[in-house]
């Protein structure tokens, strides 16, 4: 054995580029404002605290490994079979265990131009090949991604919502989409943001997954729930792929506290719809703040809004500008928009000073001059 003899990854993994998230300092004494990562400005429901707070007491237990109380509980509120329901640590564990379940060395995932990095990492993680589709204002194209598949295709991914664009699909396109799809190519409907659409023609696939026998829905606790630090998702799936993912998930891939908040962050509606309302208010009105004063924002019916400047340079100064008030937002140049910063609705604090701070960029020229 050589001095330079070392296990080495195999073909592809250091060709994969690690996901970075959001910014989440500021400068020495500047008041923190994370606009970064869409967490819920309202933070989690006070039940689901106490009862994280109650899982301390039982730290040396092994967690529910199947999960059947929180799986009963989805069922419960959304009327499905809890043995079709999956749960992990955060929808991106489910995204991983369904690439690794479906694709291998020389198959094909597709996904749209600006759709969820963690897709790529996944693919590229399991051997696939990704397969990236061009949008039409920044929106998924259906008839695009229908001509990119071919017989290597065995999933594709849509986010409906999309992050970080906040762009969706009608619910009649995902099913056109899905109609057009091989029965053997599985659609995975990523609907981390499903809470907070409130436009009549959207659906996040619940009867689509009923009705289906490839296509899964993935959810999540980290964003409406407000439980991101305990890493939580689920998915509802026809049963054999139900059945795929539990064969391949850790025997106990959700820890205890995390699941005993989920059950009581469900229960309390009432703090969910006022995360909602929340949303629904602070979300135009940032928009309209923000176009006000000539900037371009992308149309959202998430929890963000998409901000477009002059050119990357401009982007660039902007952000920096923000975080020295200590106003953190989402660069997005790994997504291909280098224009661009994603600015999660916060708190009315931080929605009223993101907006004066834009308008002092503005107003000493910055998008001039950067």
């Amino acid at each position: 054995m050589t001095a330079t003899a070392r296990p080495t990854p195999r073909p592809g993994v250091l060709d994969i580029e690690a996901y970075v998230p959001g910014k989440s300092g500021a400068p020495a004494g500047v008041k923190l404002h994370k606009l970064s990562s869409n967490e819920n400005p309202l933070g989690p429901s006070p039940r689901a605290v106490e009862a994280y707070r109650k899982a301390g007491d039982k730290l040396e237990l092994y967690p529910d490994g199947s999960a059947s109380g929180l799986r009963e509980a989805i069922g419960a509120k959304y009327g499905l079979d809890p043995a079709r329901i999956v749960c992990g640590a955060g929808s991106d564990e489910i995204l991983n265990l369904l690439t690794h379940a479906y694709v291998g060395p020389g198959d094909e995932g597709i996904y749209s131009q600006y759709g969820f990095l963690v897709y790529k990492i996944a693919l590229m993680a399991a051997g696939g090949t990704p397969v990236v589709v061009p949008e039409k204002n920044l929106t998924a194209d259906v008839d695009g991604i229908l001509a990119a598949v071919t017989p290597r295709t065995k999933i594709v991914f849509l986010a409906n919502p999309n992050n970080p664009t906040g762009t969706y699909l009608p619910f009649e396109e995902v099913k056109r989409l899905h109609a057009g799809l091989p029965p053997q190519v599985l659609l995975v409907l990523d609907a981390a943001y499903a809470e907070y659409v409130r436009r009549n023609d959207y659906a996040a696939g619940i009867e689509l997954v009923s009705t289906s026998d490839n296509v899964v829905m993935c959810r999540t606790f980290s964003k409406i729930y407000g439980l991101a630090l305990l890493r939580l998702g689920w998915c509802y799936a026809p049963a054999p792929v139900a059945d795929a993912l539990n064969r391949i998930r850790g025997p106990f891939n959700v820890s205890g506290p995390a699941l005993e908040a989920g059950v009581a962050a469900l229960a309390d509606e009432a703090h969910v719809a006022a995360a909602a309302a929340h949303n629904e208010k602070w979300l135009p009105w940032l928009t309209t703040e923000i176009e006000a004063l000539g900037l371009r924002v992308t149309p959202s019916v998430g929890n963000f809004v998409l901000i477009h400047f002059p050119d990357g340079r401009s982007a660039r100064a902007a952000d920096a500008f923000l975080s020295a008030r200590g106003l953190i937002l989402r660069a997005v140049g790994a997504y291909g928009l280098p224009d661009a910063l994603r600015l999660t609705v916060g708190t009315e604090e931080a929605n009223r000073l993101v907006v004066q701070a834009l308008r002092d960029f503005m107003q000493q020229g910055g998008a001039a001059r950067a």
